[in-house]
């Protein structure tokens, strides 16, 4: 069977992979913890549930308007003021069905087939699939550990050509857990000025920040797309709702895109969004706090038996943790520690060369399911080393 060109380089999400396979070992009885996924492990705030039930007794459950309800978009409007002092219009933000089908129009929307987009390495997974679906190239800046993960101005400046229409910066950062320094973040919004390239900034993870407060690219440049939803701070994950904001002469062009593909987003679900942002800030902060503790549980577990982290995560659920010492093949290393062990880990591979030989480890779990892990993962090590000795 021929596929069309644009599918071919499209490769399975690996921490995807890691958790079907984990659900087989479930079925068959298997007791396995799950470190691969982002995604909280709590409910989502009562007030949410309760306006959702609330939405759907009313018959909120029609075509809403492409954009997605005003209310919900002022109060997202009104929540960047607030947070960020920024001021943006209703009229510029475009609420979609979480942040993923806003990057598959966003990109097909700016790149012609050959353009450039330009990316850290580590990046999230799925950033370069969306590039190559709408034909475009991805470029990328390599971020080490010895470096902090740090990405750096002069080294995207250095990658950018003449074909280069985005630069995509993720802060709080998957799977790295890097923070962006407002310096940083100033200083590639001065990249976007006159015509350079536009930001595209995926700020997914605000909420999750442990050490100061979050910051969009949208203090710094006006040139600039912002994903962000509340999959992550809200415990919303199987919701699906998010939003993009653009600048004003980009934003009729993605609501006619999404016009057409999706229609709109499902409002029951945006009345719930509303409530998320008017009334559950203080469960958002709560869930924040739960976070930092497993964080720092995390982070000394990790190292206690042997992996590396060199550079700690700020923000997000996520360690990149160095496991070079036991293998350069992650994928291998994360199968037969599933196998072995059963705990599920998503291997570096998935994230770019860069974090090939590492693994990323997510703490949305408990903290009771985060030890029981890093005590299969102790174990598995010293079976390792004595496996080791023995040959």
């Amino acid at each position: 069977m021929t596929f069309a060109r644009r599918i071919q380089d499209i490769e399975p999400f690996l921490a995807v992979e890691v958790a079907e396979r984990a659900q087989e070992l479930e079925r068959a009885g298997v007791d396995v913890v799950h470190l691969e996924f982002g995604e909280p492990d709590f409910e989502a705030p009562p007030v949410v549930r309760d306006a959702l039930a609330r939405a759907i007794k009313d018959g909120r459950t029609r075509y809403a308007h492409s954009l997605g309800i005003l209310p919900l978009r002022e109060a997202i409007a009104e929540h960047y003021a607030r947070t960020y002092g920024v001021t943006i219009s209703p009229d510029q933000i475009l609420v979609t069905a979480g942040t993923s089908p806003a990057m598959l129009l966003l990109f097909g929307h700016l790149l012609n087939p050959g353009d450039e987009v330009v990316l850290s390495d580590p990046y999230y997974a799925c950033y370069p699939n969306f590039i190559r679906y709408a034909e475009g190239q991805p470029v990328y800046v390599g971020v080490t550990e010895e470096d902090g993960f740090q990405y750096r101005p002069e080294a995207i400046q250095s990658r950018i050509g003449p074909r280069t229409r985005a630069i995509v910066i993720n802060s709080p950062a998957n799977p790295t857990g890097t923070v962006l320094s407002p310096e940083r973040m100033a200083a590639i919004g001065e990249l976007s000025r006159g015509s350079g390239p536009l930001i595209v900034s995926d700020e997914i993870y605000h909420g999750l920040s442990y050490e100061g407060r979050d910051r969009t690219i949208l203090e710094f440049t006006d040139r600039a797309f912002v994903l962000n939803g509340f999959s992550k701070a809200y415990a919303m994950t199987g919701w699906r709702l998010g939003w993009v904001i653009a600048p004003r002469d980009h934003i009729r062009a993605l609501q006619t895109l999404y016009g057409n593909f999706f229609i709109s987003t499902n409002e029951f679900v945006q009345w719930a969004g509303l409530a998320a942002l008017r009334e559950a800030g203080e469960d958002s902060r709560r869930f924040r706090a739960i976070f930092d503790e497993r964080r720092r549980a995390m982070i000394a577990g990790l190292r206690s038996i042997g992996f590396g982290v060199g550079a700690e995560p700020t923000g997000a659920f996520y360690v990149l943790a160095n496991a070079r010492h036991l293998s350069t093949d992650s994928v291998s290393l994360a199968r037969e520690i599933l196998e072995s062990s059963h705990v599920a880990v998503t291997p570096g591979a998935a994230f770019g060369a860069n974090a090939e030989g590492y693994l990323r480890f997510s703490y949305a779990s408990s903290l009771e399911r985060i030890h029981a892990g890093l005590d299969r993962l102790r174990r598995f090590l010293g079976e390792s080393r004595r496996s080791t000795a023995h040959r």
